[in-house]
């Protein structure tokens, strides 16, 4: 399974277990795009490439595993089962990683949970966490 297949199947998920709660998947994610493309994206996206894979636009009060604290929304950066986000020596494995290891740093700077998801399983812990821990119920 790729990372569009774990970004398919995580947005099927959310639709069917919690229906009411919006988000936004980005299409664009992990597909090979023409030098124009990936310019005019880029450019959409704030001048970022590392922009990451999801967003749901739902505050949550409290989150079970960081106590009581409040976000804006919940931001997911997938990547497929077995993706190593570091190297052995501690290091991030790609520029690109780091990049988005940036961004997710902001965003939670910002007052969103931002997260790196390696699988659906992990995927789904992080969404359900953030949606049943705060004020939604499926």
């Amino acid at each position: 399974m790729n990372e569009a297949d774990v970004q398919a199947w995580l947005a099927s998920y959310i639709r069917r277990a919690y229906p009411n709660v919006l988000f936004h998947s980005d299409f664009g994610s992990g597909i090979k795009l023409t030098m124009g493309q990936a310019k005019k994206q880029k450019i959409q996206n704030g001048g970022r490439r590392a922009w990451p894979d999801m967003f749901i636009a739902q505050p949550s009060w409290r989150s079970r595993n960081d106590g009581n604290r409040h976000y804006c929304g919940l931001f997911l950066e997938l990547k497929k089962d077995g993706t190593h986000l570091k190297k052995k020596n501690g290091e991030w494995a790609s520029d690109h990683v780091a990049e988005q290891a940036e961004v997710l740093e902001q965003l939670r700077d910002k007052g969103y949970r931002a997260e790196f998801a390696i699988g659906i399983d992990e995927g789904i812990r992080i969404i359900d966490d953030y949606l049943c821990g705060g004020i939604i119920k499926r």
